[in-house]
């Protein structure tokens, strides 16, 4: 039988295989924490190779205790009573140390150990040295390290998801991907292929990132290193993200929806569902949130489109101001500080456990808004919804990582057809009813009936 319960009585207490879990994955988090406290290690490989084993060893021991004894199914027993899924103390704990860790990452690298000056990497950065020079045959920065620990966490949580959501055909499959994805699209193929070429015409990453979300795509030292240094490679790599974003994008989004990238390619949206899963009843689902989203992402939107557009015409004329204003200082880097560091970073992730999961993908990421205006007005995408199964369990809406109340969608008989919809697909897995079905059809009838399913004394009944 399936379980669909929300919260049991209490939060479960953990078995043993769950503690001895625990106790691995923690061992590689106390090696983290204490090489970024400044700890020194002589055998780096050797204590590497135990980090990063015990993480992925002890997560993956954690989940097999967790679910051997369950049927298939979706089980969210509990969360609303632990205190790191809650907003309690655990979850604010972890919530500043992500926060930190992000703004010593972008900010004060050299508190993680990155060497400067000629000096050699000591602490956290100096622990993935020799990943580091395997790959790529050069010693760790700060962002190997960072999408070193990125790709682990979605490796071994994507597993735990895969175990979780055995059931479902579309979230096994969805979840593979977004574990390839990240692991050769956006690690592996760029660290290698940066070993190979000069490092000032390195565009690897721009096979996964592409403009607005790769908001430096036109820029000048990335548009002459493309078109200019970079040979055919370079020039492959700028047709390629050109080609993405005009055609392929619009194209893909108005067959399936922003979903195809989303919740199946993005490296942010693949944390967000791997490691972020616990959080997803966080988002909010209000209705001012839902304004307050709106105007954040358009006006994000806005932005990015005026800052290249400042930067082109930088580019084109070889002038350093656009309207009397410099282009750097006025548009540039108050883009990259508030945007691409501070909200994608230090709010997007730090923030999982007390705004949910989707934070960055639902109020700030450019291309999730970009594709979301296809989605809303021209694309084949939607949910639909069957309101004379739904019992109003409102189990949908509570696991919603984008904070849309489909509850209020199914009762009155509509089809869910939002810009924000990333279409996971967990609103239909966690319903009891089968009320909720992604599908792709034609464009007539998408917004669904009109008529409202009312439940009164007489039974269902159509409000015309």
């Amino acid at each position: 039988m399936i379980n669909y319960s929300i919260v049991g009585p209490k939060a479960q207490k953990l078995n043993v295989i769950q503690k001895i879990g625990l106790i691995i994955s923690g061992l590689g988090v106390s090696i983290i924490l204490l090489t970024w406290a400044g700890m020194t290690v002589t055998q780096k490989s050797l204590w590497l190779t135990v980090t990063i084993l015990s993480l992925i060893i002890g997560i993956i021991i954690y989940t097999y205790g967790t679910y051997k004894h369950k049927s298939a199914g979706v089980k969210n027993d509990g969360v609303f009573f632990r205190s790191l899924t809650n907003r309690g103390v655990m979850g604010w704990i972890v919530a500043v140390v992500l926060t930190v860790f992000y703004v010593f990452l972008y900010w004060y690298p050299e508190h993680l150990g990155l060497g400067t000056n000629g000096q050699p990497n000591t602490g956290l950065v100096g622990l993935f040295d020799p990943l580091s020079l395997l790959l790529k045959g050069q010693v760790a920065s700060q962002w190997f390290v960072y999408g070193t620990i990125y790709t682990i966490l979605i490796l071994s949580l994507g597993i735990k998801f895969l175990v979780k959501y055995r059931h479902n055909r579309y979230h096994f499959i969805r979840t593979l991907v977004v574990i390839c994805s990240q692991l050769i699209l956006a690690y592996l193929l760029p660290e290698i292929l940066e070993g190979f070429s000069n490092p000032d015409h390195y565009f690897a990453k721009d096979l996964k990132y592409f403009w607005p979300l790769n908001y430096y795509f036109f820029d000048n030292w990335h548009l002459e290193n493309m078109t200019e240094h970079g040979g055919a490679l370079g020039m492959f790599y700028f047709i390629w993200g050109m080609f993405m974003f005009l055609v392929l994008t619009p194209l893909l989004t108005y067959w399936v929806g922003k979903r195809w990238y989303c919740s199946w390619v993005c490296g942010c949206g693949g944390l967000a569902e791997t490691a972020g899963d616990s959080f997803r009843h966080l988002s909010n689902k209000k209705l001012w949130v839902w304004k307050l989203e709106r105007w954040i992402i358009h006006i994000i939107m806005v932005l990015v489109f005026i800052m290249t557009i400042a930067t082109l015409y930088g580019y084109f004329t070889e002038k350093s101001t656009f309207l009397g204003l410099d282009i750097y200082t006025v548009f540039k880097q108050p883009y990259g500080f508030l945007i691409g560091a501070m909200f994608s970073g230090v709010v997007g992730v730090g923030f999982y456990p007390i705004l949910g999961n989707r934070v960055w993908c639902r109020f700030g990421c450019p291309l999730a808004g970009y594709m979301g205006i296809i989605q809303r007005f021209k694309s084949r995408f939607r949910i639909t919804t069957n309101g004379g199964q739904c019992i109003s369990c409102g189990n949908c809406s509570t696991y919603c990582e984008q904070g849309i109340d489909v509850r209020a969608y199914a009762q009155k008989g509509k089809n869910v057809v939002r810009a924000s919809c990333v279409g996971c697909g967990v609103c239909a897995t966690v319903c009891p009813r089968g009320v909720l079905k992604l599908e792709n059809g034609p464009e007539e009838n998408r917004f669904g009936s009109d008529d409202v399913i009312v439940l009164g004394n007489d039974g269902f009944k159509v409000k015309e």
